[in-house]
């Protein structure tokens, strides 16, 4: 990265912007919560949003990391400054603490499992803490960006003590125990202790970084078996990631084995056209594009871009790249409000919905952490140098100095708006190189180079072009890459279909009617209710597309469609994903013919379309963030996740409840829609047999008696409640609560929803 810089270009303009923000922030705010954890008295309050919260401590390590990184390819010295202070900070925390604890969040959860026994733990918490593990692995990668970046020697110095603190905590842990404490999610923990062994060659580090890989997730993966339906899915790409490098220290093909077969499943089987993967959170059925609001979570993409890097270094395939550089325009530079600075946490595949942003100072999502990152990261995988040996990647204007060689190469491109790219040799006297161009799968034809003005090169392999030659300075090759419009099919549906030119995803411009006050959001989830709007299916008997889909003259990236869009034969705008801000979307469509459609409107609106219209609020339970975001209080309560119905659950059992803080219309009658599984019945368990007979309560008023038999088919259905109005006129918010008794179960619960209509 250090010898890699952008040029002007809309990569070096999304990276000004993401340094300004990184300029912006205030350590002493970032490092309050670590005072706070430490007993000591922080100099400045926390930022607000996940900073107030269990997981607090995160943003500091991503910060810690976002500008070890950007001052590496920058330079910038204010940057420096404050990253030079905030390891102090750190330092000066840690030294409260006797064996080099330094956190967000008090030690405790670390002292319940490391005094072994049956400590408390879930997917989602560790030792009665949120995911503590997750949370600290941020300031471990950050210490360590910082001293391999940057040769902060005291970086360092701090991140050996507090990894020797985690060394000794976890040797009371027998490997039992130690694997039922990574049910939790984790992070990249064991990636970061195989740094700390590169870095220093202790062998403790390494063993440690074996521990922390988890084998119920990785064993599967190792033998080529896909058991990601219904997993967290960023609980497990960092898994994976961190298997990588430890398949490159140890060389042991059960690492490689997994991250490869990982790979191949997420990104063939289970992503978006954008690159992203997940919806809610979560992997969904193999081979699915199921479209929604909270679909691709950004930081899932930027971890896989990581895995991505690995597997790249392995092989040089261009496959690799061209994920990469699909993900890389159209989920990672679009997560980038241009204007403001601020990211997404989701991106939303819902025809008719828009991006939302997070605030500066009340959000600190886990994606505004990596959204950090990103911008700084761009110069990754542009270059590809081994020995003698330069791969050309990523068509981005930049600049780069090869390692242990007398050259300079600039990359000038105004890509994707051009099909043409220059590479001009800099400062070389009859230096040999190998230069290989990335032939993407997009390539409308022949890619062509031509040296000097003269011998010319092609290639339609998808692999790379290669020319062999001694080099001096002011030798120019001039690549093309033809590039033309193509669609995308969705695996589940044929008539589901995105738009492209060349690697860019092409969005359907809806504008901004209906649109929020503003998408600038402390909480992610506010809008997912916001009221869509009529998206038209395109309703045409031409496969050309190029005969009913035109270029737009003097706009670079822009089509307009023929009056194909139907109802009222609309012309419809594209653009790039990577452009479109603030206003309403579509990345898919339905195309279809003539007669497809007449067929389509002769079809009532879907259930999940009525059900959308007079939704006022739901939760999904056994989702983390859904619960955590509608304040979800539970005793003697579990969730688990059921594949026949591909939808995650929560009951309580004996004396025990589950309860959740849903939003209400204050002055309209609301009505509880709850769904269950039809074949949920008696359970017998610990040889008792637990009767699923329970209350469902509105802020402690009893207003339904609930059994659940078992004598339904095995599919999800509903049930709908009327809410008394007296219990929410006038409020703005209610509790719902399902309660068990002795001897029985409540739930499981499927899906909650409130209503403000009978569907």
């Amino acid at each position: 990265m250090k010898n890699v810089k952008l040029l002007d270009g809309i990569f070096k303009d999304s990276q000004q912007l993401g340094k300004e923000y990184l300029l912006y922030l205030d350590v002493d705010r970032l490092v309050a919560s670590c005072y706070d954890a430490a007993s000591q008295t922080p100099k400045k309050p926390r930022y607000g949003g996940w900073e107030t919260m269990g997981i607090s401590g995160h943003s500091i390590g991503h910060w810690l990391s976002a500008a070890s990184t950007m001052y590496a390819v920058t330079g910038d010295e204010k940057l420096k400054e404050k990253l030079d202070y905030a390891i102090d900070e750190l330092a000066l925390v840690q030294a409260f603490d006797p064996d080099g604890y330094v956190s967000g969040f008090p030690r405790d959860c670390y002292n319940k499992v490391f005094a072994g026994g049956d400590f408390e733990v879930s997917n989602f918490s560790l030792g009665d803490s949120w995911v503590p593990w997750y949370s600290i692995h941020k300031i471990y990668a950050g210490l360590i960006d910082a001293y391999q970046l940057c040769h902060s020697e005291k970086a360092l110095e701090v991140v050996i003590k507090l990894a020797d603190w985690a060394k000794n905590g976890t040797d009371h842990l027998n490997d039992e125990q130690f694997q039922r404490m990574l049910i939790c999610e984790h992070g990249g923990m064991n990636e970061a202790m195989a740094d700390l062994y590169l870095i220093t060659g202790n062998r403790e580090y390494l063993d440690l970084a074996i521990r922390f890989c988890h084998k119920a997730v990785l064993d599967p993966l190792s033998k080529g078996i896909d058991e990601l339906e219904g997993k967290h899915a960023n609980t497990q790409i960092p898994k994976v990631v961190g298997a990588a490098k430890l398949y490159e220290i140890t060389g042991e093909t059960y690492y490689r084995d997994a991250a490869h077969f990982f790979w191949d499943q997420v990104t063939q089987n289970r992503s978006y056209v954008i690159g992203g993967n997940s919806k809610n959170e979560h992997f969904g059925i193999e081979n699915s594009e199921e479209l929604g609001i909270t679909t691709t979570e950004t930081c899932n993409t930027y971890n896989m871009m990581k895995l991505t890097e690995h597997l790249y270094r392995w092989t040089h395939k261009a496959e690799y790249m061209d994920y990469y550089e699909r993900a890389l325009y159209n989920h990672i530079l679009a997560s980038q409000d241009p204007d403001t600075g601020m990211k997404t946490y989701f991106v939303s595949t819902q025809p008719g919905h828009f991006k939302v942003y997070c605030s500066p100072n009340d959000s600190f999502w886990c994606c505004t952490g990596t959204g950090m990152e990103n911008p700084a990261r761009y110069t990754r995988s542009i270059f590809h140098q081994k020995e003698n040996d330069l791969y050309v990647n990523l068509f981005i204007a930049s600049e780069i100095v090869l390692e242990n060689k007398k050259i300079k190469i600039k990359q000038e491109t105004k890509f994707p708006e051009s099909a043409s790219i220059k590479l001009t040799i800099k400062e070389a006297k009859d230096e040999f190189l190998t230069v290989h161009f990335r032939v993407p799968y997009w390539a409308a034809g022949e890619v062509t180079a031509a040296v000097n003005g003269g011998q010319t090169f092609t290639s339609s392999d998808r692999d790379y072009l290669t020319i062999k030659g001694n080099w001096n300075d002011g030798d120019v090759i001039d690549i093309t890459l033809p590039m033309e419009l193509h669609t995308y099919r969705s695996k589940d549906e044929s008539t589901k279909i995105s738009f492209m030119y060349g690697p860019i995803v092409l969005a359907g411009a809806l504008g901004t009617e209906n649109f929020p006050e503003t998408d600038i959001l402390d909480d992610h989830l506010k809008l997912n209710n916001h009221a869509l709007i009529s998206v038209p299916t395109l309703v045409t008997d031409e496969s050309d597309l190029t005969k009913w889909i035109k270029p737009v003259e003097g706009a670079p990236l822009t089509f307009e469609t023929e009056s194909v869009g139907k109802p009222g034969n609309v012309k419809l705008t594209l653009i790039p994903f990577y452009a479109l801000h603030h206003q309403r979307y579509t990345l898919y469509w339905n195309v279809m013919d003539e007669e497809a459609y007449e067929k389509f409107l002769t079809k009532e609106q879907s259930e999940t379309e009525k059900l959308q219209s007079i939704t006022v609020d739901s939760v999904q339970p056994h989702e983390q963030q859904p619960e955590v975001d509608h304040t979800v209080k539970m005793q003697n309560s579990q969730s688990g996740y059921l594949n026949l119905v591909h939808r995650g659950w929560r009951d309580s059992r004996d004396d025990g409840f589950f309860c959740y803080e849903m939003a209400v219309e204050p002055e309209k009658e609301m009505y509880l829609h709850i769904t269950y599984f039809g074949g949920d019945r008696v359970l017998h368990f610990d040889g008792k047999a637990y009767v699923r007979d329970f209350k469902i309560l509105v802020n402690g008023t009893e207003i339904a008696k609930q059994i659940l038999k078992g004598d339904l088919p095995e599919k999800l259905y509903d049930v709908v409640f009327t809410i008394p109005f007296g219990l929410t006129k006038g409020k703005e918010q209610i509790e719902v609560k399902f309660v068990s008794t002795e001897g029985k179960i409540a739930g499981g619960v499927y899906g909650l929803k409130i209503l403000n209509a009978i569907p």
